[in-house]
């Protein structure tokens, strides 16, 4: 994938000529200079991955005909990261540009009893992860979530059936290292991260009784976008 990669939300099966919206038109024709004849690859986010020539290097409607059309798999374990938003915006979307590099298949913002902010933008965190996409060169695109409530998530049908299930917290007691307890044969993770002020006593005890395992990051103590980072490192390992 060594061509410059963009971004389409759909590919129609069969399709053998796509015209560029405005802003990807503008960069490949404006900022990369490219010109009729040249190549590119196009993906959804969803596996799919095209290659592509330029035939009219419209700075506004860029058309390119298809060449090529594969499908990359998408991994078989789906690695589940549900972290509290922040009050510092721009943390959390450095979060979501290194999560995405990392590989994870899906974010879930959370809303704790300590959470700060709850302010959440989704076309521009959205377009954080569209990104990192494009810039890690995968063709698989993270799901991202609306922000769930704590107790909310944990009962939701889909978390009930994921495989391993944890949670990183602070409150002295029993716990395991995360890296320790990632068992990679197994068909999906999720970890919770709390809020800058941590999981209350109240939700690490709900989360144990609904099969969340208590475990440590390592023996400092993390900034809430660090320590997602750190899992997320784990997780895609």
């Amino acid at each position: 994938m060594n061509l410059p990669l963009f971004y389409i939300s759909d590919v129609a099966a069969g399709q053998s000529e796509i015209t560029l919206d405005e802003d990807t038109s503008k960069h490949v024709v404006n900022v990369l200079r490219m010109k009729k004849g040249e190549e590119l690859h196009l993906t959804d986010g969803k596996g799919s991955l095209l290659l592509t020539s330029i035939t009219d290097d419209h700075k506004k409607r860029c058309r390119v005909t298809v060449l090529n059309e594969q499908f990359i798999p998408q991994t078989a374990r789906k690695t589940s990261i549900a972290i509290s938003l922040l009050k510092n915006t721009n943390r959390f979307e450095w979060f979501l540009e290194k999560a995405t590099e990392l590989g994870i298949t899906e974010v879930i913002p959370m809303i704790c009893d300590r959470t700060e902010k709850q302010h959440f933008r989704f076309d521009r965190m959205q377009n954080i992860l569209v990104s990192a996409m494009l810039q890690s060169q995968q063709a698989w695109l993270p799901v991202l979530h609306q922000p769930i409530g704590f107790g909310q998530l944990l009962k939701q049908e889909d978390v009930i059936d994921i495989t391993q299930k944890f949670i990183a917290h602070c409150i002295p007691g029993s716990k395991q290292s995360l890296a320790a307890q990632v068992n990679t044969s197994l068909p999906s993770q999720i970890i919770l991260i709390g809020p800058e002020g941590d999981f209350t006593s109240e939700e690490v005890a709900f989360a144990t009784e609904h099969y969340f395992i208590p475990v440590t990051l390592g023996d400092t103590r993390l900034r809430t976008e660090t320590a997602g980072m750190v899992a997320a490192v784990i997780l895609s390992l």
